[in-house]
């Protein structure tokens, strides 16, 4: 019994070893969690410019179908 947990204790070891390889340090985790910060506060003004160019553009199509069709 106490092989079988140790022989348990050494894979779980093992295999969450490679894991800490993909974490990275806080120092950076911080900046990262910064950028995303600073990208969600911009999102909402990127979405409002890109809904309003495509409404602009789908107005001067459909100007442009109505004139060719008169």
């Amino acid at each position: 019994m106490p092989s079988q947990l140790l022989q348990v204790l050494f894979a779980t070891a093992f295999g969450t070893l490679p894991m800490t390889l993909y974490l990275p340090p806080v120092r950076r985790l911080n900046s990262f969690v910064e950028t995303m910060e600073t990208f969600a506060r911009e999102i909402p003004g990127i979405c409002r410019h890109a809904l309003e160019l495509i409404r602009v553009r789908l107005n001067e199509i459909g100007s442009l179908v109505i004139g060719i069709l008169s």
